[in-house]
């Protein structure tokens, strides 16, 4: 018996830095984790680089275009989604624009209700459990991190 092929979900993530600040945006009627803050973020999609979504992401959200190739690399996040009916893996991959243009602004008010810079000494309680451990490693100089692996069966 031929076994399936392991199918993970990508998932791009923008990191925008600022004078030891994070962009965060709270998510707000999207079904997942509303309340909480995470980071301008989506699905990789088909046909597209991570680079060219983390930049589709960022227009879309935040109303900032960043060309492609102005986005470092800085982080991949291996995270297990245990979703009821769906357990899945997932991959994040975190970039940091070197440059961008446009004025930075919520961009999608029906998904997101505050869009905004935190101190990373001064982060809000209520961040997305594996964006908290994302801005964790990144802050230790990690380039890679697993998350929530322990819930899988």
């Amino acid at each position: 018996m031929k076994k399936e092929r392991h199918k993970i979900i990508p998932e791009v993530f923008l990191l925008l830095v600022q004078d030891d600040k994070v962009l965060l945006s709270r998510r707000f009627q999207t079904g997942y984790e509303d309340g909480n803050y995470g980071l301008p973020a989506g699905h990789g999609e088909y046909g597209e680089t991570m680079r060219e979504g983390t930049a589709r992401e960022a227009l879309e959200e935040t109303g900032i275009t960043i060309d492609p190739e102005d986005l470092e690399f800085v982080l991949t996040q291996h995270r297990w989604a245990p979703d009821p009916g769906n357990p899945h893996a997932r991959i994040g991959f975190y970039f940091t624009p070197k440059k961008f243009t446009g004025t930075l602004h919520n961009a999608e008010p029906g998904k997101c209700d505050d869009l905004q810079f935190f101190s990373f000494s001064n982060l809000p309680t209520n961040i997305v459990p594996h964006v908290r451990a994302v801005i964790e490693a990144y802050q230790r100089g990690d380039t890679y991190t697993e998350f929530n692996w322990e819930t899988r069966i």
